[in-house]
């Protein structure tokens, strides 16, 4: 659950009524091998999406699941709060007495993703969360941050800071690009943060998270006494990626092509803490087509969470990102897809029987 951003209590009964073992097992019963790699991920030993597909979709062809291709749902009906079936986009009427609404959000549109399911909710008479972009990267204000373009740091800190104070950390990788900042830790930031975007935040990127402002000065005193006579880019070249060296002037003011023997304490003290604390002005994030995923959504007061039943309409149902839940990155989002759309279904079921 700490990995869930936005409301987690909402998920309780879902994914402890289809947790990621259970989601596991299931493709497992359906031929599909696992592998556990790093930060406990779970892929296809055949690292193939496709298996994942082809799997789904022989569990289906064997449940005598009908499947329309190439007909868009333009409407869902309902008579009396109650779901009567859909107009597909030939018009033609699909009765049916419950309808499960999982169009995900807006992300990546060209897989489909058009923001349908907000718009059908919506008029059904349900509130929605305004979508924004979740797992992005971010849009800086300085010019400079094209000169590191391509460049990667790892394991570094970095804060989002909003009128003086920490809202949001993390550490890991960061990438800089032509725009910006992107990168895994990144990404989860501004899962954090996207709520108080576009607001002008600060970012504050530690290179040396593990080393205090003290220490990574002795580590510049001994660079130094061992670099006699050589200028300060080559010095540190070791220390600081050469593509960022140029603008130690921009960061510090000093000259890069000064000799060590010639810069004063002060100037090796304001390095050290330059070193750790670079700032950036975010002034938003990457746009919806961009993000990892889709946060905002159908409100979750308006569903029930035992049942993914809508409280206004009867025979509705919602499953995944279509409603206002969104995770980190890690497999949490699908994960919260799957057991979702699981509740969904058996208590889509339970309305049939």
């Amino acid at each position: 659950m700490n990995n869930i951003v936005n409301n987690g209590k909402f998920l309780y009964a879902s994914l402890n009524r289809f947790d990621n073992h259970s989601l596991v097992s299931f493709f497992n019963s359906l031929g599909v091998k696992t592998k556990v790699e790093n930060d406990n991920r779970v892929f296809p030993a055949s690292d193939r999406a496709e298996e994942i597909i082809s799997a789904l979709h022989d569990y289906l062809h064997k449940s005598r699941v009908e499947i329309k291709f190439n007909s868009a749902v333009k409407k869902v009906l309902a008579v009396n709060n109650r779901v009567s079936g859909v107009i597909i986009d030939d018009n033609n009427k699909v009765a049916g007495e419950n309808v499960l609404i999982a169009t995900g959000g807006l992300s990546y549109k060209h897989t489909g993703s058009t923001g349908d399911g907000f718009r059908m909710a919506k008029e059904l008479g349900h509130f929605i969360e305004p979508p924004r972009p979740a797992l992005v990267p971010l849009v800086a204000g300085e010019k400079w941050v094209r000169q590191l373009q391509g460049l990667s740091l790892q394991n570094i800190n970095v804060q989002a800071v909003l009128r003086e104070k920490v809202i949001a950390e993390q550490i890991g990788k960061l990438l800089f690009t032509h725009f910006g900042v992107s990168g895994p830790a990144i990404l989860k930031l501004s899962s954090l943060i996207n709520k108080c975007l576009p607001s002008s935040l600060a970012l504050k990127i530690d290179l040396f998270p593990s080393t205090s402002t003290t220490q990574l000065d002795a580590q510049l005193i001994e660079l130094f006494k061992n670099n006699h006579g050589k200028y300060l880019k080559n010095a540190v070249s070791d220390l600081i990626p050469p593509k960022m060296l140029p603008l130690i002037q921009t960061f510090t003011g000093i000259d890069i092509l000064k000799q060590v023997d010639q810069i004063t304490r002060e100037e090796r003290e304001k390095l050290a803490c330059s070193l750790k604390k670079i700032t950036l002005t975010i002034k938003g994030a990457r746009p919806l087509n961009e993000a990892m995923i889709t946060a905002g959504g159908i409100d979750t007061d308006e569903i029930n969470p035992t049942s993914m039943e809508s409280k206004i309409v009867r025979g509705l149902f919602f499953a995944g990102e279509v409603i206002d839940v969104d995770a980190l990155t890690g497999g949490f989002n699908l994960q919260i897809a799957f057991s979702t759309g699981y509740l969904s279904g058996v208590s889509i079921n339970k309305n049939s029987e």
